[in-house]
């Protein structure tokens, strides 16, 4: 049995602002994805429990020692999808007798990683779900079932599109399924085009699905469900013919009155999945601007209204709408900077009344969902291990109904 708690990294009732890494040995600004520090030529490994990026020294019968005073284990050993792929740079305690990480033994199935690319592809979306799954610990959402195994486990399926295996990208039942070749941004960005959105990222889909899997988890069958139905629609409608009406006919044309997407029109729960994505995208910016000490101090004669300082709701328990006072000037300072670089806005979205309101009960949910959490004892459970990486157990097997449509109630574009 492991001895890991999801849970958020909290000092003194306090989200800790950690999104800025510094080595521990020579400080040296290192990032997320670093596995070694530049200067120092020190191992960087991150610890999930602690949301933190440590440097690393040998110790005996080839485990590490984490340098970092974050560190809550004596011991570690390297994520197994590190050693036998380089692909993570995570950690996993001594004690823990998982091979894989907190993040890679959420995955159900990954790419064949014979065919031409695909380990390069895979690589890119764990690099995504790793990010995810940070912002997930972080805001103390669950992933697996509990003991009473009422709810589905998170768990992901990256799977190869073929001919007679069409992949579409969607949620059923706990597994988000993903198009490996959304990977490849020549690729992504024909569906982009094609789809005529302004967004199109490995990050957001992760997040709009993981959206579904928390609708389920959240949502159905709770008290909240007429409070969802009152903001959001009534998810009864049924999808299929909701969806296709959608790609027939279009979005309706005051849809930005109303949603934060053109296809959050579509039916509420995609309603619920764009809004959700968009809360993560706002706490993750929001807390990677307060990391760096990021504040804008604008001088011109609107200057009250374009003021932000991230730290100021990072750091505690907030309001959605003090969370989205500081959000706003950031968006406007950051469309800005990009413009000035020849590139698209960062955030090329307009929130209506509607839509904060939405945002508003995705927030709720969620500190909701935290309070409980920190509230309730905690009793731990050992994930499935993850089948074993070889080509056998890696090809992508004959797609499921839940990946072909015919089920698949939340599947997205």
């Amino acid at each position: 049995m492991s001895n890991i708690k999801w849970s958020p990294a909290i000092t003194g009732g306090h989200v800790r602002l950690v999104k800025t890494f510094y080595c521990d040995t020579c400080g040296a600004l290192v990032f997320f994805e670093n596995v070694l520090c530049l200067s120092c030529r020190h191992t960087l490994g991150f610890l999930p429990e602690a949301l933190d990026l440590s440097a690393l020294e040998p110790a005996e019968e080839g485990l590490l020692s984490a340098l970092s005073n974050s560190a809550k284990e004596p011991r570690y050993r390297l994520c197994s999808n590190s050693v036998e792929h380089q692909v993570c740079n995570w950690l996993v305690p001594a004690s823990d007798p998982h091979a894989f990480c907190l993040s890679c033994r959420l995955n159900e199935i990954i790419p064949n990683l014979a065919g031409a690319g695909n380990r390069d592809r895979w690589f890119q979306l764990e690099r995504a779900k790793r990010r995810l799954i940070y912002e997930l610990i972080r805001l103390g959402l669950p992933t697996e079932s509990g003991a009473e195994g009422d709810r589905p486990t998170l768990r992901f399926r990256f799977l190869e599109s073929s001919a007679e295996a069409p992949v579409i990208t969607g949620h059923y039942e706990g597994r988000i399924t993903l198009d490996i070749s959304e990977a490849d941004d020549d690729e992504r960005e024909r569906r982009r085009v094609s789809l005529h959105e302004p967004y199109r990222t490995l990050l957001g889909h992760l997040r709009h699905e993981v959206g579904h899997y928390y609708w389920d988890r959240l949502i159905a069958n709770s008290t909240e469900l007429d409070a969802f139905r009152a903001l959001f629609g009534d998810e009864t409608v049924p999808y299929p013919a909701a969806l296709q009406a959608h790609y027939d006919q279009g979005p309706p044309e005051d849809w930005q009155s109303r949603h934060v997407s053109a296809y959050a029109s579509a039916h509420p729960w995609e309603d619920w999945a764009e809004t959700f994505a968009h809360y993560l995208h706002i706490s993750d910016t929001l807390e990677t601007a307060a990391s760096f000490g990021l504040r804008l101090r604008p001088k011109h004669p609107q200057a009250h209204l374009m003021k932000a300082a991230p730290e100021k709701v990072v750091e505690g328990s907030k309001s959605f709408d003090e969370l989205l006072e500081q959000w706003l000037p950031l968006t406007y300072a950051l469309n800005s900077l990009n413009r000035g670089m020849g590139l698209p806005d960062l955030y090329p979205f307009v929130l209506s009344d509607p839509a904060v309101a939405k945002l508003r009960f995705v927030h709720e949910t969620i500190e909701a969902c935290r309070r409980t959490a920190a509230s309730t004892p905690t009793t731990s459970t050992q994930p499935a291990e993850p089948q074993p990486a070889s080509t056998e157990t890696q090809a992508a097997p004959p797609m499921s109904d839940s990946s072909t449509g015919t089920e698949a109630a939340q599947t997205t574009h």
